[in-house]
């Protein structure tokens, strides 16, 4: 990991904090750059959106998914808990948890917000971020690769519907069009542009040219991520500095929701004798958010003064800590994992 990676939650609490101070002091400022919209989108997040996923899905090799016959039974595993568990276990936890249990403790105008976020925050399975966390728990790569390639291909027709499903069955308004917007331009419009840059510069200079672009790139999407957390707390600044605790409200059902899905990722792994090398990259992407898109389309669909998009920034918060400590559980259970009755299984990249 990058000293950007490593430190990312300390990055984005003083960016939130930055963004709180500054839209208080300055809500003339931030009141105009809202105001740069067009079609509901506003112009300086969508670049700064932009700038955060194009160098996540250049990373992407659509074409491991032949691999994933190889693997079939952690990605059958990971399929399951991300589109069959996630999305419906974290509208559950927000409708007890900020809909019921933390209701009085919140702005009631935004409650029914807080939980569309919610949902569109676990409706995003990870991308990028599941390479650094398969790296740290030994996982094998060519498991996580094909998963996540498989994932966003599945993105593409499965991210509205699900969003759409959920955000219903809690009596919010969709607006659909806005919602189709935001499949076409913060996941289809991306990997196009990332899949032909990717080719282009496999063309030029192979391998060795696309990784030296990627680590240059990788860090202006993490500055992309900084300055859209600014940005969007900035818009939000008097409302948070005025009610702080709803920041600490919103992580716990997402907290909780990590734990769960990437437990049941983990057990169920470890049932159907799946070799730790690929159950422990399965728990961490079956855990794990694609937050940059969950942020864009909650801005899309709501506004950037909503709670929905205050709800998926929180998602960023906590991702990196929450992440970390899946990691270190996955590795010190390996043992336990193992003599369960595992069968260890040694892929050859060759």
């Amino acid at each position: 990991m990058t000293i950007f990676e490593r430190y990312l939650t300390v990055w984005v609490a003083l960016c939130i904090i930055a963004g709180a101070i500054l839209g208080y002091l300055f809500p003339n400022l931030f009141q105009v750059l809202a105001s740069l919209e067009i079609a509901q989108v506003n112009l300086p997040v969508a670049v700064l959106i932009w700038l955060m996923i194009i160098p996540m899905l250049t990373k992407i090799d659509f074409g491991a998914l032949h691999q994933v016959k190889e693997h079939w039974r952690g990605i059958g595993v990971t399929l399951f808990v991300n589109w069959a568990v996630k999305p419906f276990s974290m509208a559950a936890l927000g409708w007890f948890f900020i809909g019921y249990l933390f209701r009085p403790y919140l702005p009631e105008d935004q409650i029914q917000s807080y939980i569309a976020g919610l949902i569109i925050l676990a409706a995003a399975p990870c991308t990028a971020m599941v390479f650094v966390w398969s790296n740290l728990s030994n996982g094998e790569p060519h498991f996580t690769l094909s998963q996540v390639a498989l994932n966003d291909t599945i993105m593409v027709f499965a991210f509205a519907p699900i969003v759409g499903l959920l955000l219903g069955i809690s009596s919010i308004i969709v607006p659909w069009e806005t919602l189709l917007l935001s499949v076409g331009l913060y996941i289809i419009v991306p990997v196009i542009l990332a899949q032909y840059l990717r080719r282009y510069l496999l063309r030029k200079g192979g391998e060795e040219q696309l990784q030296k672009t990627l680590a240059v790139m990788s860090s202006f999407s993490i500055v992309a991520l900084l300055a859209t957390i600014i940005l969007l707390f900035g818009f939000q600044g008097g409302q948070i500095i005025q009610q702080p605790i709803v920041i600490v409200l919103l992580a716990i059902p997402i907290l909780l929701q990590v734990y769960f899905n990437s437990g049941l990722a983990y057990l169920l792994s470890r049932r159907f004798g799946v070799a730790h090398c690929v159950a422990a990259p399965a728990a961490l992407i079956g855990a794990s958010n694609f937050f940059e898109l969950a942020v864009a389309t909650a801005i899309s669909l709501f506004g950037i003064h909503s709670g929905a998009a205050l709800a998926t920034v929180v998602g960023v918060l906590v991702e990196v800590p929450v992440m970390l400590t899946v990691v270190k559980i996955v590795n010190r259970t390996k043992f336990w994992y193992e003599e369960g009755g595992a069968v260890k299984k040694v892929f050859d990249s060759n």
